[in-house]
């Protein structure tokens, strides 16, 4: 996994610099899954795929996420699908980043 802005303070990470691999380094991290994400692309269903992934874990993520890229996620983005898959989850940190994601 990409480690690039793990060393350096939330508030430094642009949305250019966020990646699916950063993304999911977290998702490992947080859920325990370090091995498995290594297998995970944009198109991994997550919540209710993912055992490790339940309302509780939920919360950790969300809160891992809001410290390592310096966003914020209110409660109501959790139900918009925001967990659905990794590209997902990625394409919402990117756009909390600053920018929204390339379509190419």
């Amino acid at each position: 996994m990409s480690s690039d802005t793990r060393d350096r303070p939330a508030e430094t990470v642009t949305s250019d610099e966020v990646s699916l691999a950063d993304v999911l380094d977290v998702v490992g991290t947080t859920l325990g899954i370090e091995e498995r994400v290594s297998s995970f692309d944009a198109a991994t269903p997550l919540f209710g795929t993912l055992p490790e992934l339940d309302s509780l874990a939920v919360l950790e993520l969300v809160t891992s996420l809001e410290d390592r890229f310096g966003i914020t996620v209110d409660d109501d983005e959790l139900t918009d699908g925001l967990l659905e898959t990794a590209g997902s989850l990625h394409s919402f940190v990117r756009v909390r980043a600053g920018r929204a994601p390339d379509r190419s």
